[in-house]
């Protein structure tokens, strides 16, 4: 996994080049949005349990058919099985987030999981909604907790949305 910092370094280290204006400005914007990165982490940690069981609840609200007979999360078991996946999510975007990067995303979550959500009939279309609830009740816990510009949260959730709509939405 790598963050901002050092995949900034590495892209310049392969193509044989020395910093420039374009990548001390992205230095600069990474480390100056540092502390901001930490409190929303923070945020996130402490009221994961919550996000989740919110972000379920109001995709649910949206979307009932998904938990009537024959929905995609009808039995208990299924049931837990989605919120155990937003988790999963919750928790790499937080990761993502720290780190400035969406690598961590490539590597760990989006990797195949179209191609095994296809194979095991989940549809894309709520996990995407899903994903997006989750985005809308963090910016608002980040922002109760102190952070002003809370566009920064946007960049893995936007990132997991797109990379899974794009192929099968």
């Amino acid at each position: 996994m790598r963050d901002a910092v050092t995949s900034l370094i590495k892209n310049y280290d392969v193509a044989g080049r020395y910093f420039d204006r374009n990548a001390i400005d992205s230095l600069k914007s990474y480390f100056e949005s540092g502390t901001a990165r930490v409190q929303a982490a923070g945020a996130i940690n402490s009221n994961a349990a919550s996000i989740v069981r919110q972000a379920g609840s109001r995709l649910f609200e949206e979307q009932p058919e998904l938990i009537r007979p024959s929905g995609n999360a009808y039995t208990t078991r299924r049931y837990a099985a989605c919120l155990r996946d937003m988790d999963y999510y919750l928790r790499y975007a937080t990761y993502a987030l720290v780190a400035g990067s969406m690598n961590v995303l490539d590597e760990r979550v989006l990797q195949g999981l179209r191609e095994t959500y296809n194979s095991l009939g989940v549809p894309i279309g709520p996990t995407v909604r899903g994903i997006q609830i989750m985005k809308d009740i963090i910016k608002e816990q980040v922002a109760a907790a102190g952070v002003a510009n809370t566009a920064f949260v946007d960049e893995p959730f936007d990132y997991m949305t797109r990379e899974l709509s794009e192929q099968d939405i």
